[in-house]
């Protein structure tokens, strides 16, 4: 029961706030108008129908006792003391067909004062004049026409009250929107913040605003920027100077090795110092992760365009299919670059490597497929792992220190996108980059 009713329920704190304000005010407003309808409103217009119904029958009385030749002097004493004008139509039926008011409770009351009131057959329209209630009573052949004050006969009061109500329930609305709204505005601009944060943009603009826990909040969160954007500083200051210190000892152990006689022995210290230096470039990669570059629109088909050109240089046939038009926001070398491991790692496990990107509604797709050996399931979350190798799927890339997807990962993340690994329709690995338009 509760799940049932949660389903229906707004997700939105806008939505929420205005129903927790409007509700309330809501029910307890359908509350004082059943009341004020049932309790006093229909109690006064009964009491109003009873007396003209009383009227009508004393005059239908004495017209029975009188007849035809006391009518004029019952008609002017009716309209002097009780308000009712009185018209004897001889020779006629009463009306066939009756119109209904909107409000029904009206035609009910009224015919039950008349039927308590009256033995003869009567008829009645309170719909015809806007002003009056027609009236007619079956008497001797003849017919008695009662016009009466509609005011004497109902409450006219009640649609005032309805107007009251609605207006200020109108106005109630309109005030807790503005209030809401404005109360809104600040969480949703911190939301905003922290999500353009998230994908690596840096709003200056944002200042902390509205209520006081809302702002206690902004400044959580600006600190919390601060203390990351300064971590993040010092892990690239920190790994650059380990690089720049590793790069000297490991540039005399190339000049020393240059100058020994060739050997096999040498030939293995070189590449030993090659796959140094490459670690040391790829360790540094992944610390500086965004660092240095201010995000801009990013047109994808110019992007993989040069994706292509790179993978031909580097003797790799990269099959393009890339939808017209598509861009998105961030920063575009770090993005290439993570393309770029994704395809290097594609084609050092497989003959044939596609890349294609399309919109997916509101975000751009793009897939890295090969015809691989692919990887296992479970072992897919593991290979994002930093430093992994994952030997018995794929062989082992043996240039890098298994960072390469986790920069890739590293990088989509900080975009406010992700990357997925799946299987591939060519029957290797599909590396599966959604990114925000």
């Amino acid at each position: 029961m509760r799940l049932g009713i949660k389903r229906y329920l707004p997700t939105g704190l806008f939505q929420r706030s205005l129903l927790i304000i409007v509700l309330p005010v809501a029910l307890m407003q359908v509350a004082v108008t059943w009341a004020f309808f049932e309790q006093h409103w229909q109690t006064t217009t009964a009491r109003l129908s009873e007396s003209v119904a009383g009227d009508v029958a004393m005059v239908v009385a004495l017209y029975e006792r009188a007849g035809p030749s006391g009518f004029d002097e019952i008609a002017r004493t009716a309209f002097d003391t009780t308000g009712l004008s009185v018209d004897l139509r001889e020779d006629e039926a009463l009306p066939a067909s009756r119109r209904t008011a909107f409000f029904r409770v009206l035609d009910r009351t009224l015919r039950s004062a008349l039927t308590a009131r009256l033995d003869d057959s009567f008829w009645f329209d309170t719909t015809r004049y806007p002003e009056y209630v027609d009236i007619r009573v079956a008497v001797d052949g003849d017919v008695l026409r009662f016009i009466a004050v509609r005011d004497r006969v109902f409450a006219t009061t009640g649609h005032i009250f309805l107007i009251w109500l609605f207006g200020a329930s109108l106005l109630l609305t309109t005030v807790a929107i503005i209030f809401i709204r404005n109360q809104v505005k600040p969480i949703r601009q911190l939301a905003e913040a922290a999500e353009a944060f998230g994908r690596g943009q840096d709003l200056e603009r944002f200042k902390p605003a509205g209520a006081r826990e809302v702002r206690q909040a902004a400044l959580a969160f600006m600190d919390m920027r601060g203390r990351l954007k300064r971590h993040m500083e010092q892990r690239t200051q920190l790994l650059a100077g380990v690089s720049h210190d590793l790069r000297t000892p490991l540039t005399r152990l190339r000049l020393q090795l240059a100058m020994m006689p060739a050997s096999d022995e040498r030939e293995a210290a070189r590449r030993d110092i090659a796959e140094m230096e490459a670690a040391l470039e790829e360790y540094l990669a992944f610390a500086r992760g965004q660092a240095g570059e201010e995000p801009d629109r990013v047109d994808l088909v110019v992007l993989c365009e040069a994706l292509g050109d790179d993978a031909a240089r580097e003797g790799v046939d990269l099959q393009l299919d890339v939808e017209e038009g598509l861009a998105v926001h961030g920063r575009e070398n770090a993005l290439k670059r993570a393309l770029a491991n994704l395809v290097q790692n594609a084609a050092a496990h497989a003959e044939t490597v596609s890349l294609s990107a399309r919109r997916n509604g509101l975000r751009a797709d793009i897939c890295i497929d090969d015809d691989g050996p692919g990887i296992a399931p479970e072992a897919r979350e593991e290979a994002f792992r930093p430093f992994s190798r994952l030997d018995e799927s794929r062989n082992a890339n043996r240039t890098g220190v298994g960072l390469g997807l986790a920069i890739a990962r590293d990088t989509v993340r900080a975009h406010g996108g992700e990357l997925r690994l799946e299987h591939s329709p060519m029957g290797g690995l599909r590396a599966r980059v959604s990114l925000p338009v």
